[in-house]
């Protein structure tokens, strides 16, 4: 019982500490594709202990949730850890519980709050990006379940350590149809669910504004909490797809000082080669139109169609 705690109390930490610097790194890469020299690695950092010392501003009228809404998020991403492999293949004391699908109605638990926070602001800003956040996410929720369908059927299970060990020990699968638009699929939708798909906006930045709007009526620590919260579950997404999809080697499966800093390690060199290649599409896809993101996750939601049709027509597996 122990060695299962400290273990998702170790990949609770790696989150909750790493999660700000990811996003520095991707900052910096942008930066210097731009021949610009950006901010410093460590500016989330700075964000976050900022706001944290600023003064917190309640809007009139907006009742309980609107101070509980990022706590309860926050709260679901400290979860989220416990479930998944981030440094190590062997899983924690709840993991055993709980599968993609578990993980995906956290999710959805922490996006439902952030929007219902700001319902009764009553402002324009918050309410385009409410409104956008849902909209936007009811075609994304398909495309997710399909790939958890997908590689449930490869592996026979929906436990992301159970399927971690599949694919490792498989590279038949690896180099299948089914798993190749599974994670193509599941770029796509990093890319729109990180934020990191650039969309057009040719006057007011309000136009191009998705997730933004559901922050702009918080201040101080609230925000922070906000922010945070956005930078962990960037982290566990990525996390995810490399760990269980894209890149699922090497990862250690004993709780030692010297696996773990070598899970850290390891993690963070793959984290780095994928928020390159995905700061490398930031900077150099043109930007789309806000109504053609549905064109854009519709396309997603195919490739995890596809996933499930060659699996279907060919067994998965290459001859």
């Amino acid at each position: 019982m122990i060695p299962e705690l400290l273990i998702g109390a170790v990949q609770l930490f790696v989150v909750l500490v790493l999660s700000p610097l990811i996003v520095g790194i991707i900052k910096k890469i942008e930066a210097r594709f731009e021949s610009r020299k950006g901010v410093s690695i460590f500016q989330p950092y700075y964000d976050i202990a900022k706001f944290f010392r600023k003064e917190m501003l309640i809007p009139e009228n907006t009742g309980f949730m609107f101070i509980a809404a990022p706590i309860l998020s926050f709260t679901a991403y400290l979860i989220l850890p416990w479930m998944v492999p981030i440094v190590f293949d062997t899983p924690s004391w709840i993991a055993p519980t709980v599968d993609f699908l578990g993980g995906a109605f956290i999710f959805a638990f922490a996006s439902y709050f952030a929007v219902i926070g700001t319902e009764k602001i009553g402002s324009y800003y918050t309410g385009i990006g409410a409104t956008r956040s849902v909209n936007f996410g009811a075609f994304a929720e398909p495309v997710l379940i399909t790939v958890f369908f997908g590689v449930a059927l490869i592996t026979g299970t929906n436990n992301p350590f159970i399927t971690n060990e599949v694919l490792r020990k498989n590279l038949l699968w690896l180099v299948s149809p089914t798993h190749i638009f599974l994670i193509a699929a599941f770029f796509l939708l990093l890319l729109f669910d990180t934020g990191k798909l650039p969309t057009e906006s040719h006057t007011m930045g309000e136009l191009g504004m998705i997730g933004q709007g559901t922050g702009m009526e918080y201040s101080g620590p609230l925000y922070a909490l906000k922010i945070w919260g956005g930078y962990m579950k960037q982290f566990i997404l990525l996390s995810v797809f490399i760990n269980v999809f894209a890149l699922p080697w090497g990862i250690p499966t004993t709780l030692t000082i010297s696996g773990a800093l070598f899970g850290i390690t390891l993690l963070l060199l793959k984290m780095i080669s994928v928020v390159f290649i995905i700061a490398l599409v930031e900077v150099s896809v043109a930007k789309i139109r806000l109504f053609k993101i549905v064109d854009y996750l519709t396309f997603s939601y195919l490739m995890a169609l596809l996933a499930v049709i060659s699996f279907i027509l060919t067994g998965g597996v290459p001859v």
